[in-house]
Protein backbone atom coordinates (compact mmCIF):
# COMPACT_ATOMS: atom_id res chain seq x y z
CA UNK A 1 0.00 0.00 0.00
CA UNK A 2 1.54 3.05 -1.15
CA UNK A 3 1.65 6.40 1.24
CA UNK A 4 -1.73 8.64 0.65
CA UNK A 5 -0.94 11.35 -0.80
CA UNK A 6 -3.15 14.44 1.40
CA UNK A 7 -1.23 17.09 0.15
CA UNK A 8 0.62 17.52 -3.08
CA UNK A 9 4.27 16.08 -3.44
CA UNK A 10 6.59 18.41 -1.54
CA UNK A 11 9.10 20.15 -4.25
CA UNK A 12 12.86 19.20 -3.65
CA UNK A 13 12.24 15.47 -2.43
CA UNK A 14 8.94 13.62 -3.72
CA UNK A 15 7.98 10.70 -4.07
CA UNK A 16 8.92 8.19 -7.02
CA UNK A 17 7.35 9.29 -10.37
CA UNK A 18 6.90 13.06 -8.77
CA UNK A 19 7.83 16.42 -9.93
CA UNK A 20 11.30 18.16 -8.25
CA UNK A 21 10.93 21.38 -8.29
CA UNK A 22 13.42 22.91 -5.77
CA UNK A 23 12.24 26.28 -3.92
CA UNK A 24 14.78 29.33 -4.08
CA UNK A 25 17.49 28.95 -2.09
CA UNK A 26 18.75 32.87 -2.26
CA UNK A 27 21.97 33.90 -3.61
CA UNK A 28 25.17 31.73 -4.39
CA UNK A 29 26.75 34.28 -1.74
CA UNK A 30 24.50 33.80 0.83
CA UNK A 31 26.29 32.07 3.78
CA UNK A 32 25.22 28.70 4.38
CA UNK A 33 22.78 28.49 8.02
CA UNK A 34 21.75 25.23 8.15
CA UNK A 35 19.66 23.42 10.83
CA UNK A 36 21.34 20.71 12.49
CA UNK A 37 19.18 17.48 13.05
CA UNK A 38 20.49 15.24 15.85
CA UNK A 39 18.92 11.76 15.30
CA UNK A 40 19.45 9.70 19.22
CA UNK A 41 18.57 5.73 19.79
CA UNK A 42 15.52 6.37 20.34
CA UNK A 43 13.00 4.31 18.57
CA UNK A 44 11.56 6.52 15.62
CA UNK A 45 14.25 6.50 12.97
CA UNK A 46 11.06 7.03 10.31
CA UNK A 47 10.51 10.27 12.25
CA UNK A 48 14.12 11.88 11.47
CA UNK A 49 14.13 10.44 7.58
CA UNK A 50 10.81 12.49 7.70
CA UNK A 51 11.88 15.36 9.41
CA UNK A 52 15.15 15.63 7.27
CA UNK A 53 13.25 15.03 3.53
CA UNK A 54 11.01 17.84 5.01
CA UNK A 55 14.18 20.48 5.40
CA UNK A 56 15.69 19.47 1.55
CA UNK A 57 12.25 20.04 0.09
CA UNK A 58 12.19 23.59 1.61
CA UNK A 59 15.31 24.04 0.61
CA UNK A 60 16.48 24.22 3.90
CA UNK A 61 20.93 22.98 4.50
CA UNK A 62 20.71 20.45 7.08
CA UNK A 63 23.74 19.38 9.40
CA UNK A 64 23.18 15.76 10.27
CA UNK A 65 24.92 14.43 13.31
CA UNK A 66 23.90 10.23 14.23
CA UNK A 67 24.61 8.77 17.41
CA UNK A 68 26.23 5.87 17.94
CA UNK A 69 23.26 4.53 19.79
CA UNK A 70 21.10 5.29 16.92
CA UNK A 71 23.27 3.44 14.57
CA UNK A 72 22.21 0.31 15.98
CA UNK A 73 18.22 1.49 16.07
CA UNK A 74 18.36 2.22 12.65
CA UNK A 75 19.81 -0.88 11.71
CA UNK A 76 16.82 -2.67 13.42
CA UNK A 77 14.26 -0.63 12.13
CA UNK A 78 14.93 -0.32 8.57
CA UNK A 79 18.06 -2.86 7.92
CA UNK A 80 20.28 -0.03 6.75
CA UNK A 81 23.92 -0.01 8.07
CA UNK A 82 24.78 4.30 8.60
CA UNK A 83 28.62 3.98 7.88
CA UNK A 84 30.71 7.45 8.34
CA UNK A 85 32.56 6.67 4.83
CA UNK A 86 29.72 6.02 2.89
CA UNK A 87 27.10 8.37 4.77
CA UNK A 88 25.83 9.57 1.53
CA UNK A 89 24.66 6.58 -0.07
CA UNK A 90 23.67 5.27 3.15
CA UNK A 91 21.90 8.51 3.67
CA UNK A 92 20.48 8.42 0.28
CA UNK A 93 18.76 4.66 1.00
CA UNK A 94 17.35 5.98 4.78
CA UNK A 95 15.67 9.25 3.13
CA UNK A 96 14.19 7.03 0.09
CA UNK A 97 12.35 4.08 2.64
CA UNK A 98 8.90 4.53 3.53
CA UNK A 99 7.99 4.07 7.04
CA UNK A 100 6.46 0.52 6.05
CA UNK A 101 9.74 -0.37 5.20
CA UNK A 102 9.27 -0.20 1.06
CA UNK A 103 12.38 1.03 -0.09
CA UNK A 104 12.32 3.93 -2.89
CA UNK A 105 9.23 5.20 -1.51
CA UNK A 106 10.66 8.56 -2.00
CA UNK A 107 13.32 9.99 -4.64
CA UNK A 108 16.42 11.60 -3.40
CA UNK A 109 18.48 13.49 -5.73
CA UNK A 110 21.97 14.16 -5.81
CA UNK A 111 21.11 18.20 -5.33
CA UNK A 112 18.87 16.98 -2.17
CA UNK A 113 22.44 15.24 -0.65
CA UNK A 114 24.07 18.05 -1.60
CA UNK A 115 22.53 20.00 0.82
CA UNK A 116 23.00 17.77 3.63
CA UNK A 117 26.68 17.78 5.85
CA UNK A 118 27.32 15.03 8.07
CA UNK A 119 29.14 15.30 11.13
CA UNK A 120 30.24 11.93 13.10
CA UNK A 121 28.72 12.03 16.55
CA UNK A 122 32.56 11.47 18.16
CA UNK A 123 34.20 14.49 16.70
CA UNK A 124 33.67 16.95 19.44
CA UNK A 125 35.97 19.94 16.90
CA UNK A 126 33.54 19.97 14.53
CA UNK A 127 31.71 22.81 13.34
CA UNK A 128 28.31 22.93 15.07
CA UNK A 129 30.32 22.03 18.50
CA UNK A 130 30.81 26.05 18.41
CA UNK A 131 28.83 29.44 18.88
CA UNK A 132 30.65 30.84 16.45
CA UNK A 133 29.51 28.34 13.20
CA UNK A 134 26.47 29.63 12.08
CA UNK A 135 23.27 27.51 12.49
CA UNK A 136 19.71 28.21 12.32
CA UNK A 137 19.03 25.70 15.58
CA UNK A 138 18.51 22.30 16.12
CA UNK A 139 15.85 19.29 15.82
CA UNK A 140 16.65 16.21 18.15
CA UNK A 141 13.97 14.01 16.78
CA UNK A 142 13.86 11.26 17.73
CA UNK A 143 15.22 11.91 21.38
CA UNK A 144 16.21 9.71 23.74
CA UNK A 145 15.39 9.96 28.00
CA UNK A 146 19.47 9.51 27.67
CA UNK A 147 19.82 12.46 25.05
CA UNK A 148 16.80 14.14 27.25
CA UNK A 149 18.78 13.65 30.38
CA UNK A 150 22.52 14.58 29.13
CA UNK A 151 21.30 17.58 27.59
CA UNK A 152 19.87 18.80 30.13
CA UNK A 153 22.36 18.30 32.65
CA UNK A 154 24.74 19.75 30.15
CA UNK A 155 27.00 16.71 29.86
CA UNK A 156 28.29 17.25 26.59
CA UNK A 157 29.52 13.43 26.22
CA UNK A 158 28.56 13.55 22.48
CA UNK A 159 28.48 15.86 19.28
CA UNK A 160 25.16 15.71 19.53
CA UNK A 161 24.92 16.77 23.62
CA UNK A 162 27.23 19.09 22.78
CA UNK A 163 25.51 21.28 20.06
CA UNK A 164 22.15 21.20 22.12
CA UNK A 165 23.96 22.65 24.82
CA UNK A 166 26.08 25.49 21.80
CA UNK A 167 22.08 25.52 20.88
CA UNK A 168 20.83 26.67 23.89
CA UNK A 169 23.90 28.94 25.18
CA UNK A 170 23.04 30.83 22.33
CA UNK A 171 19.57 31.29 22.52
CA UNK A 172 19.30 29.43 19.02
CA UNK A 173 15.91 26.92 18.28
CA UNK A 174 16.17 23.79 19.66
CA UNK A 175 13.14 21.22 19.31
CA UNK A 176 13.50 18.23 21.36
CA UNK A 177 11.05 15.28 19.58
CA UNK A 178 11.17 12.90 22.97
CA UNK A 179 9.54 9.24 21.86
CA UNK A 180 9.39 7.47 25.35
CA UNK A 181 6.11 6.13 27.09
CA UNK A 182 5.79 6.02 30.26
CA UNK A 183 7.48 8.62 31.33
CA UNK A 184 9.43 8.66 34.74
CA UNK A 185 9.60 11.43 37.21
CA UNK A 186 12.95 11.90 36.48
CA UNK A 187 12.77 12.13 32.90
CA UNK A 188 9.80 15.08 33.56
CA UNK A 189 12.27 16.90 35.63
CA UNK A 190 14.48 16.72 32.73
CA UNK A 191 11.81 17.62 30.12
CA UNK A 192 11.00 20.69 32.74
CA UNK A 193 14.33 21.90 32.71
CA UNK A 194 15.05 21.77 29.14
CA UNK A 195 11.45 23.65 29.03
CA UNK A 196 12.91 26.21 31.04
CA UNK A 197 16.10 26.75 29.38
CA UNK A 198 13.86 27.99 25.98
CA UNK A 199 13.95 24.48 24.01
CA UNK A 200 10.74 22.83 22.90
CA UNK A 201 9.35 19.29 24.02
CA UNK A 202 7.65 17.73 21.37
CA UNK A 203 6.51 14.55 22.34
CA UNK A 204 6.60 12.22 19.24
CA UNK A 205 2.76 11.99 19.51
CA UNK A 206 0.98 11.26 16.41
CA UNK A 207 -2.50 12.57 15.72
CA UNK A 208 -5.57 11.46 14.03
CA UNK A 209 -7.67 14.34 12.71
CA UNK A 210 -5.29 14.59 9.73
CA UNK A 211 -6.92 11.59 8.26
CA UNK A 212 -4.12 9.20 8.62
CA UNK A 213 -4.53 6.25 6.21
CA UNK A 214 -1.39 4.85 6.16
CA UNK A 215 1.72 4.93 8.91
CA UNK A 216 3.67 7.17 6.51
CA UNK A 217 0.79 9.82 7.14
CA UNK A 218 1.30 9.18 10.98
CA UNK A 219 5.12 9.63 11.33
CA UNK A 220 4.92 12.37 8.86
CA UNK A 221 2.43 14.41 11.51
CA UNK A 222 5.13 14.30 13.99
CA UNK A 223 7.50 15.14 11.46
CA UNK A 224 5.34 18.24 10.33
CA UNK A 225 5.36 19.48 13.85
CA UNK A 226 8.35 19.20 14.66
CA UNK A 227 8.86 21.13 11.30
CA UNK A 228 5.96 23.78 12.94
CA UNK A 229 8.19 24.22 15.94
CA UNK A 230 10.76 25.17 13.92
CA UNK A 231 9.10 27.82 11.97
CA UNK A 232 10.23 25.58 8.59
CA UNK A 233 6.92 25.50 6.02
CA UNK A 234 5.92 22.17 4.63
CA UNK A 235 2.96 20.25 3.22
CA UNK A 236 3.31 17.06 5.30
CA UNK A 237 -0.17 16.69 6.99
CA UNK A 238 -3.46 18.20 6.89
CA UNK A 239 -3.87 21.13 8.36
CA UNK A 240 -7.11 22.06 10.85
CA UNK A 241 -9.83 23.77 9.43
CA UNK A 242 -12.28 24.19 12.17
CA UNK A 243 -14.95 21.45 10.35
CA UNK A 244 -15.60 18.60 12.29
CA UNK A 245 -14.85 15.51 9.93
CA UNK A 246 -12.68 17.09 7.66
CA UNK A 247 -9.94 14.95 8.60
CA UNK A 248 -12.09 11.80 7.09
CA UNK A 249 -12.78 13.69 3.71
CA UNK A 250 -10.82 12.83 0.56
CA UNK A 251 -8.16 15.71 -0.48
CA UNK A 252 -9.51 17.98 -3.19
Amino acid sequence: MEPQDNNPSQPGVTRPGGRSARPGTGSADAPRRPWVVGVSGASGTPYAASVVRGLLAAGEAVDLVVSRASRLTLLDETGISFRDAHWRADLREWLALGADGKPGTFAVTEADLDLVRYWPAGDLAAGPSSGSYPVKGMLIVPASTACVAGVALGLSKDLLQRVASVTLKERRRLVVAVRETPLNGQTLKHLVTLDEAGAVVLPASPAFYAGATHIQDLVDFVAGRVLDAAGVPHRLYRRWVGELGSGSREAD
